[in-house]
């Protein structure tokens, strides 16, 4: 996630109340955190770029959505340190294939020790590359469609895993976009003083947010938690 500029908020909360933020953390959600999630999460915030990593709400809810929808064969675009990647991997049963694509390995190998102590390592394979020319080749050679999916990746290039997605998750799978609501900014006019960089991908979320309302080939629901979360289902 781009540094969002003096005006935006600090966190990926966008709650009103830090206190009701706070409640749920303490009640529902850092009670149940793998032991390994949580040293990942620790280690992650003091990284630099901290701020890009996965919330635990969010991982929560993605782990829930795995096993909602009994989801063997999952993809994740954009990776980071794996916060969201160990929490699916957690979530998958005996045999779960996760597919892991990043342009960046070294934040990957971050997050690894975490990942190989809660014993799932053997689930994940990671590819460090850009994320379209893989889809390309997996639309021409996979023979079995994924279950799950989820980009947290670049997202001026979001339209275009969308439309490779379509064909690579199966009628009634899911694929899930992070970052959708863009710290709050996609609702309110366009601040000046907040970077270039940032005010470009807040344009293209707002563009990206009308075409998945009108996209009659897929459900959707956009969750308020974290940065966003839509939620897509495939229905055709």
């Amino acid at each position: 996630m781009t540094n969002p500029g003096s005006n935006a908020p600090a966190s990926k909360n966008l709650m009103q109340s830090d206190a009701l933020q706070r409640y749920i953390l303490e009640t529902s959600v850092y009670p149940r955190e793998h032991e390994q999630l949580k040293g990942m999460r620790e280690v992650t915030i003091k990284h630099n770029r901290g701020l890009m990593s996965m919330p635990a709400e969010e991982g929560q809810l993605l782990s829930m959505l795995v096993k909602l929808t009994n989801a063997k064969k999952t993809i994740e675009i954009g990776v980071y340190t794996g916060y969201s990647l160990l929490a699916i991997a957690l979530a998958l049963p005996k045999g779960g294939q996760l597919t892991a694509i990043d342009i960046e390995k070294s934040y990957f190998e971050i997050g690894l020790p975490f990942i190989q102590r809660a014993g799932v390592e053997n689930k994940i394979n990671f590819i460090e590359s850009a994320a379209i020319p893989i889809l390309d080749k997996m639309i021409q050679e996979e023979d079995e469609l994924f279950d799950f999916a989820l980009v947290d990746a670049d997202k001026l290039n979001y339209g275009e895993y969308h439309e490779r997605l379509l064909k690579l998750v199966q009628v009634g799978g899911v694929i899930a976009y992070d970052n959708t609501l863009w710290c709050g900014s996609v609702a309110v006019p366009v601040d000046p003083s907040n970077p270039e960089e940032f005010i470009e991908v807040r344009n293209h979320q707002v563009k990206f947010n009308d075409f998945l309302a009108a996209d009659s080939r897929i459900d959707i629901s956009q969750v308020c938690i974290g940065d966003g979360l839509t939620i897509c289902r495939r229905i055709v």
